[in-house]
């Protein structure tokens, strides 16, 4: 009976998701033309999608950046890669202004946490074809909204970015962060039977980002 009804519960919930009412919220024609201007190009348009599936109910959204690689490599910026991130940067800084400034706006950007992140930054000096390798040891990363105390940067590098000088955060406690912001909890466990798996291998969320810190 449990799993009958699990099944009914899924096909309920894609018969929704098949409807018109929730297929309505793709049609970007119906945002005012100033609004869409706002957000830029192509990656600016699914950040204005984001925000209308935030409006319809769906609790965790991702937008990838530059799929289709308007500096010709993608942020993995080897070689000739480097010579047009400037365009990378700025519409990923159009699109994210945008989208923070529209879900305030609308009373949504307490109730929802966006984080910009990537896996790995990037050294200081330039490799051999002109670009710039990976470096794992000290990058940078973002959280808005979601009721935290932003405005500030936590944690400072060197004058080259290459080593965390103080308040170093790790990738275990952006994610703990995050999971202390939708007010989860960090330090659960899962179980895959009897073998934990915690949610963040051990991390703390950042005390200075509550208002309570």
């Amino acid at each position: 009976p449990e799993l009958v009804a699990d099944y009914d519960t899924a096909s309920r919930e894609a018969l929704r998701m098949a409807g018109p009412e929730f297929m309505g919220l793709f049609a970007l024609g119906q945002e005012p033309d100033t609004l869409r201007e706002s957000y830029g190009g192509e990656f600016g348009q699914r950040l204005l999608l984001s925000r209308r599936l935030i409006e319809g109910g769906v609790r965790f959204i991702e937008v990838s950046h530059n799929l289709g690689f308007i500096n010709g490599t993608g942020w993995d910026t080897h070689n000739k890669g480097q010579l047009k991130q400037h365009l990378l940067i700025e519409e990923l800084d159009k699109g994210l202004a945008a989208l923070v400034a529209d879900l305030e706006s609308r009373n949504l950007l307490d109730s929802t946490v966006i984080a910009v992140a990537t896996e790995f930054g990037r050294p200081a000096g330039f490799d051999g074809g002109g670009g710039r390798g990976h470096h794992s040891k000290c990058f940078s990363m973002v959280l808005a909204g979601g009721g935290l105390k932003t405005g500030q940067a936590i944690g400072t590098s060197d004058e080259l970015a290459m080593k965390t000088v103080d308040d170093p955060v790790s990738l275990p406690d952006f994610h703990a962060t995050i999971h202390a912001a939708l007010g989860t909890n960090p330090a659960e466990e899962l179980y895959d039977g009897a073998r934990p798996v915690p949610l963040t291998d051990g991390g703390r969320p950042i005390a200075k980002l509550f208002p309570t810190a």
